[in-house]
């Protein structure tokens, strides 16, 4: 009988995947958990994350059904793709945690974060940040004879990009919200 010439990596002569499947390249992920609306269950999350020294990029949570007592907890966070597969999995063995669903892979998502900016300066450096703001649709909030400041949002890329250009105005405070995402269509 003769030996089957294979070339490793090929999977055009064989029915088994034979790439490698671990990678050591940091990919960026964003996990929606709903969890029971119960004391302590946000700090269990936390502590699989810190205990394990896995890095939470944004967190946003909040009750999304007050009859059910159930919120949604959305973590972006980065890591190889073992080390989601991991997070995903001990995520999943929490009690109080009824879903976990990795957005990043489970479809084409939609992410918005909100952002307040105040900005302090003036003369020309007070008009340019207003058409600024006008150019990335963000909305003044409030006013002073000194200060602006907005509220932006949008994708982090978006309010990334904003905060960038205001800097050189005079970019004194910034405080933004953490993303917020759902999956697209049904």
């Amino acid at each position: 009988m003769s030996a089957l010439h294979i070339k490793k990596g090929s999977s055009s002569h064989s029915a088994y995947n034979l790439r490698p499947t671990f990678s050591d390249v940091a990919e960026r992920h964003t996990i929606a958990l709903l969890v029971e609306n119960e004391p302590g269950v946000l700090a269990r999350v936390i502590g699989l994350f810190s205990g394990r020294g896995y890095n939470i990029e944004s967190l946003t949570v909040a009750e999304v059904d007050h009859t059910g007592h159930l919120s949604r907890i959305t973590i972006v966070t980065t890591g190889t793709p073992q080390v989601i597969e991991q997070i995903k999995a001990q995520l999943g063995r929490i009690v109080s945690v009824r879903d976990v669903h990795d957005l990043t892979v489970e479809g084409r998502s939609v992410e918005r974060e909100l952002a307040m900016l105040k900005v302090v300066g003036s003369g020309d450096k007070r008009v340019e940040a207003l058409r600024l703001a006008d150019i990335f649709r963000a909305n003044v909030v409030d006013s002073t004879l000194n200060s602006f400041v907005f509220e932006i949002t949008g994708a982090p890329d978006k309010i990334d990009a904003f905060a960038d250009l205001m800097r050189p105005l005079g970019l004194a405070e910034i405080a933004r919200t953490g993303v917020a995402a759902l999956l697209r269509g049904d």
